[in-house]
């Protein structure tokens, strides 16, 4: 059973016997049916039917060393910088097909991260972990399981470490160990899908000192545990899902994000891959951020297409489509979509191997992606905007067009070309206004895997000024004490690379 089915994934996770989710301050028994959470669900649905479709089985399956079997491409290990790419070309790909995030990515990037860093402490002698994330792996990988990716903390007050916090449980932090496991509590925010998978992969959010090592933590839990409470968050115009309608709530796909909560919860010993070693944590958030800030390059052009072709859709409808100045708009879509896209494929192409079949992205074109993606979103939805026209948020609801008293009045005023209705314009409105304006696309775009000025800090750490300064004295003339480097670029090492080498 290494891959499953979308309804195989369904019917896994309708019943939650221990953990308590809860949307809009009431508790969900079955996710698969809740009509606020059945979008989410089907986006994640689409990840497992990926595996089975003709056009996409190809992207979605990898072969597995550690089961020796095919699995699913969301619970791969990278074997190289192929596999990285693969990895942008079906997030791209899927969002064709959901128009929303589909959620599986996190997960997947922190199993990612979990195999380089326990290789990497297995090499400074800390064995036990690989050993226990190995065996958990292949679990994963057999059972083909949806995972959560917990990272970001409450944080409480950003100006104070973890241990400096009023609030001890700001962050996740181990309060008991026995010699079966651990208890931690804490809180992680903003974890996306988190309702809709089987398992919580949790890490640590942030770089630790000594005073921190009870919050310097990696481990996996069932999302099913006792303790754990899932409180959904809200999101733009998310009532509308409680509607029961075809048009505006696009209720098919979609996506939330949840704060878990933690509440003096057990994890056993075998399934702890960090207790403790703080000097680990900053290398770790290193590669997981990357490995995050790389995909973006393929969801969001993937998002950035269903764009361009609504915006083009609704040109048609109103007779504009060949006006210059919206071949003007279509095509700067256009280049914001494909250079997103394209440094998602170089932090593939150009990957760092870091240990034996350990492949990680190219951490300075990564960081480079994700910072694209933080600001070409909001430029992309303003030019649809700009084609689509106001509509876009003060359209009339299906269910004025569905009553027969208003039907006649908005088919004659909301059609523009022969040929399309005014249901055609207010399906294609609403798409543009849920996927353009949605938090996927526009809030995620510049929060997740870290806020913008956390990649300008990696730029800065990771290109040598100094060096780039000397190359130009060179060539004017002046004195220099320039070392040429092997490499093409001005660039320094990883904080990661720097251990593996020590």
């Amino acid at each position: 059973m290494a891959i499953r089915t979308g309804e195989q994934y369904l019917d896994s996770i309708k019943i939650r016997n221990k953990a308590e989710i809860y949307v809009m301050g009431k508790e969900v028994k079955d996710v698969t049916t809740h009509p606020f959470l059945k979008p989410s669900v089907m986006a994640f649905k689409a990840t497992f039917d990926a595996a089975w479709e003709e056009d996409t089985k190809e992207l979605a399956r990898a072969w597995s060393p550690f089961i020796n079997e095919e699995v699913n491409r969301f619970n791969h290990i990278h074997r190289s910088p192929e596999d990285l790419a693969a990895k942008v070309k079906l997030l791209r790909k899927l969002s064709h097909k959901t128009g929303a995030c589909f959620q599986r990515c996190v997960g997947w990037d922190a199993l990612n991260t979990l195999w380089i860093m326990t290789n990497i402490m297995a090499q400074k002698g800390k064995k036990e972990y690989k050993d226990r994330f190995v065996e958990y792996l292949s679990y994963v990988q057999k059972k083909d399981l949806a995972l959560a990716g917990a990272m970001t903390d409450a944080k409480g007050v950003r100006t104070l470490k973890p241990h400096q916090q009023p609030n001890k449980n700001a962050y996740v932090r181990i309060e008991e160990v026995t010699k079966d496991g651990i208890y931690v509590s804490g809180a992680k925010a903003n974890i996306t899908g988190v309702a809709a998978t089987e398992e919580i992969v949790v890490l640590p959010t942030r770089a630790m000192g000594p005073e921190d090592k009870d919050y310097a933590v990696a481990f996996s839990i069932p999302t099913d545990t006792e303790g754990i409470k899932i409180i959904v968050g809200r999101q733009l115009n998310d009532a509308r899902r409680l509607e029961g309608g075809d048009i505006d709530a696009l209720p098919y796909f979609y996506n939330h994000e949840g704060l878990v909560i933690f509440d003096h919860v057990f994890v056993p010993m075998d399934r702890v891959f960090l207790m403790g070693e703080y000097e680990f944590t900053s290398q770790l958030v290193e590669v997981f951020s990357a490995y995050h800030r790389q995909g973006y390059g393929g969801c969001k052009a993937g998002l950035g297409d269903v764009i361009i072709g609504a915006s083009m859709n609704l040109a048609k409808q109103l007779g504009v489509e060949k006006a210059s100045h919206v071949q003007e708009k279509l095509t700067e879509m256009i280049f914001l979509t494909e250079t997103m896209y394209s440094a998602g494929i170089a932090a593939s192409l150009n990957a760092v191997k870091v240990c034996d079949n350990c492949w990680w992205v190219n951490p300075m074109h990564a960081n480079v992606t994700k910072h694209l993606v933080a600001r070409f979103p909001a430029q992309i939805s303003q030019l649809s905007i700009d084609i689509a026209g106001g509509i876009i948020g003060t359209a009339p609801s299906e269910w004025d067009l569905k009553n027969p008293k208003l039907r006649e009045y908005i088919a004659k005023y909301l059609q523009g070309v022969e040929g399309y209705t005014a249901e055609d314009r207010l399906r294609m409105v609403r798409l543009l206004e849920n996927v353009s304006l949605g938090v996927a696309f526009q809030i995620e775009s510049v929060h997740g895997a870290g806020s913008p000025a956390a990649q300008r800090i990696m730029f800065s750490r990771l290109y040598d000024l100094n060096y780039a300064e000397e190359v130009a004295k060179r060539l004017a003339g002046k004195k220099t004490d320039l070392q040429w480097k092997p490499k093409a670029e001005p660039w320094r090492e990883s904080e990661t690379e720097k251990l593996v080498k020590s």
